[in-house]
């Protein structure tokens, strides 16, 4: 489990350094040019490494034990740090940005001073960023144990700290590439009309972003079971001759690699009295199936009843 911990948030002190590097750059480009995209960026760029500190906080903070208010500990911290990024910051950071574009839509005669420099500051500022992807991606392919398309592994990551580092390295290489292509048509065309436009698309991507991440982290906050893969291997652990029917099995995430099992079982007649025995059993199988969480787990004997229904 210290693996993944680790690994989740290694792409997030990447990205972090990646950032601030690249926003320094960014300013000192747009107050040497008065570039509408540059200003976007810069933003952009204020912005997502706002993002990783948030990150960082909620990461030490879902560390901490358990007690007698959070009983759980407090895993899902990060999950509330996530959406307070989504929806704070890289929404905000998207908002601004398009008022920032409309403003000089309404101005296009404003000049862009240094174009050239502007250019050689985007060239830097994509190669540090497609680092920061890479690692985003290297770490995405670590978690991805099932080899799930990236999309589909995005959908069912319960890691938010992945799903935000992706999206946002992905939205800065976008918005770099957009930047560059509206700088070059400003200089080709002697058109400034271009540098707000593309400011505004920047704009919208990042609020696009915004969107897309404040529904996956809402699903997270509010509960979602374990994939497909861990609750194959979570029933595989039920398939003893002693068990005569598996009533109920229900799961949660409280964190990323923090799993809630609760289940209820009916045992064959004859084996009844060895129910401890074969509880400690099914919960040895699941720990081993799943080593890389931390694993809650609560099973209950009762009788089978052909016509009970699973309370909701």
């Amino acid at each position: 489990m210290s693996k993944e911990k680790s690994s989740g948030m290694s792409s997030v002190i990447a990205a972090l350094i990646a950032n601030m590097l690249v926003a320094i750059s960014k300013f000192v480009g747009f107050f040497i040019s008065g570039s509408t995209a540059m200003l976007n960026e810069s933003i952009h760029s204020v912005v997502d490494c706002a993002n990783q500190v948030l990150l960082l906080v909620g990461n030490k903070q879902a560390g901490k034990g358990q007690s007698d208010l959070h009983q759980f500990g407090e895993a899902r911290a990060k999950y509330f740090f996530s959406t307070i990024v989504a929806t704070m910051l890289f929404f905000g950071g998207g908002v601004l940005g398009v008022m920032e574009a409309i403003r000089s839509i309404g101005h296009p005669e404003h000049a862009i001073g240094s174009p050239w420099l502007i250019i050689v500051i985007l060239i830097i500022g994509t190669i540090v960023e497609a680092f920061s992807f890479r690692v985003a991606l290297k770490e995405i392919a670590e978690l991805n144990t099932d080899k799930l398309p990236i999309y589909q592994f995005l959908k069912e990551s319960r890691h938010s700290e992945i799903l935000i580092i992706f999206i946002e390295d992905l939205c800065a290489v976008v918005g770099l590439a957009i930047a560059f292509i509206g700088t070059l048509l400003t200089i080709w065309t002697g058109n400034y009309l271009f540098d707000a436009i593309t400011g505004l698309l920047i704009g919208i991507l990042l609020m696009g972003a915004a969107c897309f991440l404040a529904k996956e982290f809402y699903s997270l906050m509010i509960g979602e079971s374990v994939t497909k893969g861990d609750l194959a291997a979570i029933r595989q652990a039920f398939g003893l001759e002693e068990i005569s029917h598996v009533l109920d099995i229900r799961t949660v995430h409280l964190g990323p690699d923090e799993i809630l099992v609760a289940a209820k079982i009916d045992l064959v007649h004859q084996f009844e009295e060895q129910a401890p025995v074969i509880i400690n059993q099914i919960e040895d199988q699941i720990r081993t199936a799943l080593p890389d969480k931390k694993l809650y787990i609560y099973i209950e004997v009762d009788e089978f009843d052909p016509n009970y229904q699973p309370r909701d």
